[in-house]
């Protein structure tokens, strides 16, 4: 991977699949913008890489736009934005509901999908194109019971790239997933005896499916990450229309 003169912004950038990632693109040489809430660790990685520590809560509506422009400003453009920060559900989401705790991980895993992605589209066009990889999950593409919020916010982010993908292909911005197993990173770390003889990705090789996606991703497309697999665009199955009836037309819902 060759990204001289390319630069990158990564959010949940000081630690886990982020720090790795940062230090990936980076060693590919990419000038790095590491946004994380944890201003010490994302100051001493941006240091240590040569790129530039962001702090700030991505949850927030003007963060990420602040995050792009000061990344954009710096570095003269942005062509890589990896929307990485997320956190799990701390709750079963079905019942005695937090409220104060749903809106935390609705805000960082659902939120800041949304708001980085649309900050970070004019920095892109005007840089002539570039990628866009939010990271979900394997609870984005199948259930799992034991964090319903956590499934709920992840299969949100699918959706979500897979909708916007072919909407901004077109502007020559590759938008896509990353969906990993169960990795080990700081995320599990107050749980991880449960995972004990459980084979674990390690963030390099989410690093890796990066890498792979930056490289031969397609629009839309999201990629799983399981050990000792190959990362790939998983498969979607269509869903079935109308009996007997014609394709759909190609009409924007907010036209109507």
């Amino acid at each position: 991977m060759d990204l001289k003169g390319k630069a990158a912004l990564v959010t949940g950038g000081a630690s886990g699949i982020g720090e790795a990632t940062v230090r990936r693109l980076a060693a590919a040489g990419a000038v790095v913008g590491v946004a994380d809430r944890d201003v010490e660790k994302a100051r001493a990685l941006a240091d240590e890489v040569g790129g530039l520590a962001l702090p700030g809560d991505v949850a927030q509506p003007d963060a990420m736009a602040m995050a792009v422009d000061i990344a954009e400003d710096a570095f003269g453009r942005l062509n890589i934005v990896f929307l990485n920060a997320g956190i799990t559900g701390g709750q079963s989401g079905i019942e005695n509901l937090d409220l104060a705790g749903y809106r935390r991980i609705m805000g960082v895993n659902v939120d800041h999908v949304v708001f980085g992605l649309t900050a970070a589209v004019p920095a892109l066009r005007r840089a002539g194109g570039g990628n866009i990889i939010a990271t979900a999950s394997l609870a984005g593409l199948t259930g799992m019971p034991g964090d319903a919020l956590y499934t709920a916010t992840k299969h949100a982010v699918v959706g979500y790239v897979r909708a916007a993908g072919p909407m901004l292909a077109g502007d020559n911005i590759t938008v896509n997933a990353v969906c990993p197993g169960f990795a080990d990173t700081p995320l599990i770390a107050g749980a991880k005896d449960r995972f004990e003889g459980f084979p674990l990705l390690r963030a390099d090789d989410v690093a890796d499916a990066v890498e792979a996606i930056l490289d031969r991703g397609e629009p839309g497309e999201c990629w799983y990450v399981q050990p000792g697999r190959e990362p790939a665009p998983y498969g979607f199955r269509g869903v079935p229309g109308p009996k007997g009836s014609q394709p759909p037309p190609d009409v924007s819902w907010a036209d109507h």
